[in-house]
């Protein structure tokens, strides 16, 4: 496959980077391999946390050059790559922070003798890792297995090589020996090769259900471990006596940030009918403010999409839920630009037999519905193969509780839109995906958890 970098504001080519071959991909192996021998032999925790706090120091230290690579490979906006730098330096902090709590015996009482168990690692790991968020995709696996002692072989998306590289090159120069983190440009072939050798433990996927379920394939035939993330179609339920000056702060940004290409995005906002028609209101008032351009120009607000390619998919999309009755509330015009923008858009009246109520859409375009009681709301928020996140709104924040814990999903906001740090864990139910990333979950994701028992006590 070709890995290059394609300016999604001019349509321009940067570069074109040269594909890894077999012999790669074996050195790759051999090395991380090796490397975790060494690891099981050594007790080199507190060494990986040190190396680790200074790669959160380079991402603070180099953040404007970080994030422009992010501009320029899939046409982030500006202000949101500085936070997504930011974000993956906490989420390192955090990991070589907590690595002595997380690797602490963990005693078990029982009747019989002593016992407790032990988290240790596996082996060389495999991360397929989508181009959305290029950096924190990778941050979210790479720190708490460099601490547990995984070393990772990355497949990384290929319309972000620059944004790979960058980050294996942080690693690096934080000290962390050769193996570590290896950034391969490699195909799904080689994927596959990979997951079936002896020498990997399991395979780490954020991606699309077609690709999660090939992955998972062939993890599966090889009996390796894998978490998967595989997207999202997040309700954002509005009750009645939600706060309508917190709800227009947030609800734009809750479809638009990244230029609505998030995986628990919320993408299906669900109103009690007497509040429908002003918050379709309000929704296209704010849509109608934003400013498409040049990601990297701080006063844009509007990004464009990663690639020309997304761009017509999505568009295709838009185009069949209209086809099948939904109807255009604002946007779905062309945008005169060579870029990859598609102008911001709001559905509304999509019926069941409408192939956009179970798509998810991947980029700036939310669909709007109507219900008549919050039962109404609860099941049409959870008639989706989608499970991953999702939000509630209410004044009434112990009532908001009681509703969020009926959604099916593996992440639920009360009053705010999706929210990430080191701190929660993230993941998905049904097509969404299994596994957690982050928090201690994560930690555990990939880890033996190994019994010792002592018959003598």
């Amino acid at each position: 496959m070709t890995y290059q970098t394609v300016n999604p504001y001019t349509n321009e080519l940067i570069k074109t980077y040269p594909d890894a071959t077999d012999e790669d991909l074996e050195d790759a192996l051999a090395t991380g391999h090796a490397l975790y021998k060494r690891w099981r032999k050594e007790d080199g925790a507190s060494e990986r946390a040190g190396q680790l706090r200074r790669v959160a120091d380079i991402f603070r230290q180099e953040k404007d050059a970080l994030a422009a690579n992010l501009t320029k490979d899939m046409g982030k906006l500006i202000t949101e790559a500085r936070a997504e730098v930011e974000l993956c330096a906490n989420i390192a902090q955090y990991f070589a922070d907590k690595a002595e709590d997380l690797l602490k015996p963990t005693p078990l009482d029982n009747p019989a003798g002593k016992a407790y168990y032990v988290k240790q690692a596996t082996g060389v790991l495999v991360m397929v890792e989508p181009w959305n968020f290029p950096y924190y995709q990778i941050m979210r696996v790479f720190a708490p297995n460099f601490i547990l002692g995984n070393p990772m072989i990355l497949k990384h998306a290929s319309n972000v090589p620059a944004s790979a590289i960058a980050f294996e090159d942080a690693v690096l120069r934080a000290g962390a020996p050769e193996g570590s983190l290896t950034n391969l440009f490699i195909n799904y072939d080689q994927v596959d090769k990979a997951i079936a050798d002896k020498r990997v433990a399991g395979v780490a996927l954020t991606g699309s259900e077609r690709g999660g379920a090939s992955v998972a394939k062939s993890a599966g035939m090889h009996l390796k471990k894998s978490s998967m993330e595989l997207g999202g179609n997040d309700a954002f339920i509005i009750l009645d006596d939600a706060d309508w000056n917190l709800l227009r702060k947030v609800a734009p940004g809750a479809r638009l940030m990244n230029a609505g290409q998030v995986c628990c995005a919320s993408k299906r906002f669900i109103v009690m009918a007497d509040k429908y028609d002003d918050f379709v209101s309000m929704m296209v008032e704010s849509f109608s403010k934003l400013v498409m351009g040049d990601p990297s120009n701080p006063e844009t607000t509007m990004a464009p999409m990663c690639t020309t390619h997304a761009r017509d998919g999505l568009q295709k999309q838009l185009n069949q839920a209209v086809a099948a009755g939904a109807k255009v509330a604002y946007g779905n015009k062309p945008v005169d630009s060579p870029g990859a923008f598609l102008m911001p858009t709001i559905l509304t009246d999509i019926t069941k037999d409408n192939p956009a109520y179970d798509q998810e859409m991947f980029g700036p375009v939310a669909t709007i519905y109507k219900v008549n009681s919050e039962d109404e709301a609860i099941e049409l928020a959870n008639d989706s193969s989608y499970g991953l996140g999702g939000t509630v709104f209410s004044q009434d924040i112990e009532h908001a509780d009681e509703l969020a814990r009926r959604i099916e999903t593996g992440m639920t906001f009360i009053n705010g839109g999706w929210v990430t740090m080191p701190e929660l864990p993230f993941g998905g139910i049904k097509n969404s995906g299994y596994g957690r990333e982050l928090y201690s979950l994560g930690f555990d994701t990939f880890a033996n958890e190994h019994l010792i028992f002592d018959h003598d006590h």
